[in-house]
């Protein structure tokens, strides 16, 4: 057999990255190398089109097993990750009849909103579950987080699974200045998380000192700016009490990341890698063991990238974000229901939240599997290039006095303001595409009828995270499909749905091609669409286009032909109609001097250009 395979490898001589380099020049015919195939993450890094061993040979991140510090390969030896699902009721009662509910549909995890944290509370909102098998998470507002621990684990002590007991109690202080802008006394939250220690110190599974990473990444922050970010806020819990005089290792196994996913598959994938090696190295400075080193991460998919039309494409995006946070080894995952833009979660939306995990699970096994990235050349470059990224930030944060102080200064918010707005105008020119919002939409579809009081809902209980919670001193909380909906939902509401029609003219290819572009473009405004086969003179198309009632007539043809087409139409359609040309010719300029304003192509800022048009056509 060996013979057999030395054999077959003999077939295969080896080729170098500069052979390779050269076939892909040569394939390229002389278009830049680095121009065409390589692209600038947002990260601060470039991204390769081909990696290989020599990628990864010096790199120490491929030296560690799973469970070994630093963790880069994760901090179990399984990757049976917990599937948790936020409970949304109005009673405690309710609260309890539908966790016991959901508890035998495979939910592994439990998260509780607690308004009143009193012993009666607790004995009816758990009441039934097991607190030895099932992880039960709280959030509450900061003032009530002492009693709360201080009931729960009465509680748990009384049920005697104080050694079993695994979950958490989100205390976030840091919460009021990300959002409000509030600055908190750094004196007063170490008092308020010692006593908070002290309460809870009979139950080590319970972790109660929060790093709520996903609230920058709702915010649109970047993957790096996320866990550059955490990694400060972690550190600031650990700089705060050991100073206060806790040790490193208890106030290590008290804190829990709660982070978010993006889209981006295998950045996010690499992120959680980076994460954990990078969290193991800074617990380790203060002193702790290896064991405390241990990053407990929760993830959530994405609020930031949701959107309100065509909603079942939130399923997909959602699907592929659980998929990238189990393959890099996460210790929980909450899969946010497609709905949740519009209205309170449903059963339906629920059950396929969850479902999401369970297929990731029974059927695609990744829970069988630790670390199948690991030696990949691509994810493991990705890793390393990431987390230098988010170190650089996280010294950055340290020199200007830690996270507390950047938070209380306006630093951290500012950064992500500053993120979000690009991250926004990069969905309003198409460069991050929203599949159903700013590309491909549905153009019949009505979304106002659906919306409905978001009161109660995910959004809203779970820290503010709802579009309606944005203060101008605090972290953005637009979703980044926003804005278009806003401009959507206007034309919905306008007596007069404006009507685009397609003049397809001359070169057959470009008249389609076109066509379908505009289509897309004015379909994101939720336009009425008249495309054409095609007509044999521009007065004909025009004639067709008045007699449907046309608002915006788009001329569609090639370059070479507008010189002729776009003049004469213009003249022709004599300002009955608004004239758009598809395209940006070489004559754009002669076409401007005789009047033609309008162009649309791919360099448009689609959002801006479409805004120009409500306001025209909107107020008629």
């Amino acid at each position: 057999m060996a013979e057999k395979k030395e054999k077959l490898f003999e077939q295969f001589p080896p080729v170098s990255t500069a052979e390779w380099k050269a076939k892909v020049e040569a394939d390229l015919k002389g278009a830049p190398f680095d121009k065409k195939l390589v692209w600038r993450t947002n990260e601060g890094f470039n991204v390769q089109p081909m990696y290989r061993l020599e990628d990864i040979e010096d790199l120490k991140t491929t030296n560690s097993l799973p469970g070994e510090f630093p963790y880069v390969r994760g901090t179990r030896t399984d990757n049976d990750w917990l599937t948790r699902q936020e409970i949304i009721a109005e009673t405690p009662a309710e609260a309890n009849e539908k966790a016991l509910d959901v508890l035998t549909k495979g939910v592994t995890s439990l998260g509780f909103h607690v308004d009143e944290p009193t012993a009666e509370t607790l004995q009816i909102l758990l009441k039934g579950i097991d607190l030895g098998k099932v992880e039960v998470n709280f959030t509450c507002c900061i003032k009530k987080a002492l009693p709360l621990a201080k009931a729960l684990v009465e509680y748990i002590k009384a049920n005697g699974c104080a050694e079993t007991f695994k979950g958490s109690i989100d205390f976030n202080p840091f919460r009021k200045p990300l959002r409000k802008g509030v600055a908190f006394e750094a004196a007063v939250l170490a008092s308020m998380s010692c006593e908070l220690l002290d309460a809870v110190k009979e139950v080590a599974g319970l972790r109660v000192l929060s790093v709520d990473s996903d609230m920058l990444s709702n915010a649109g922050a970047y993957i790096f700016q996320e866990l550059g970010y955490a990694l400060s806020w972690g550190a600031q819990w650990l700089t705060l009490l050991t100073e206060a005089g806790r040790s490193a290792d208890e106030v290590a196994a008290r804190i829990k990341f709660n982070m978010g996913i993006s889209s981006n598959f295998f950045m996010e994938l690499a992120k959680f890698r980076a994460a954990r090696m990078l969290w193991a190295q800074i617990v380790k400075q203060y002193g702790a063991s290896d064991e405390a080193a241990k990053m407990m991460a929760h993830a959530s998919t994405s609020r930031f990238n949701q959107t309100l039309y065509d909603a079942h494409v939130n399923l997909l995006r959602s699907q592929t974000e659980a998929m990238s946070a189990a393959l890099a080894g996460v210790d929980s995952i909450t899969s946010l229901p497609f709905d949740l833009p519009y209205k309170t979660p449903d059963e339906f939306s629920e059950r396929i939240a969850r479902n999401q995990q369970f297929l990731l699970k029974e059927e695609s096994h990744l829970d069988k599997v630790i670390d199948p990235a690991g030696g990949s050349y691509y994810v493991e470059t990705l890793t390393v290039s990431i987390a230098k990224e988010a170190w650089k930030l996280f010294l950055e944060v340290e020199d200007k006095g830690g996270f507390l102080a950047c938070c209380n200064n306006d630093e951290v918010q500012k950064v992500i303001r500053e993120s979000a707005e690009k991250r926004h105008t990069d969905v309003a020119r198409r460069k991050e595409i929203l599949l159903g919002t700013n590309q491909y939409p549905n153009i019949n579809e009505m979304a106002a009828d659906k919306i409905v009081d978001l009161k109660g809902s995910l959004a809203c209980a779970c820290g503010g995270q709802g579009d309606g919670c944005e203060t101008p001193a605090g972290l953005p909380t637009k979703r980044a499909a926003s804005d278009f909906e806003s401009l959507r939902l206007a034309t919905e509401a306008a007596s007069n749905r404006p009507k685009v029609f397609m003049l397809t003219i001359g070169n057959l290819a470009m008249r389609l091609a076109r066509a379908q572009f505009s289509t897309n473009f004015f379909g994101c405004a939720g336009y009425e669409i008249i495309d054409n086969l095609g007509f044999d003179t521009v007065e004909q198309g025009v004639d067709a286009a008045l007699e449907k009632g046309a608002d915006i007539v788009v001329l569609c043809s090639s370059d070479d032909e507008y010189a002729e087409f776009a003049p004469a139409a213009f003249k022709y359609l004599d300002g009955r109609a608004e004239f758009v040309v598809a395209g940006a010719p070489a004559c754009t300029d002669d076409l401007k001097a005789i009047g033609i304003n309008d162009f649309v192509h791919v360099r448009c800022n689609v959002l801006d250009t479409l805004r120009a048009f409500n306001d025209k056509l909107l107020k008629k």
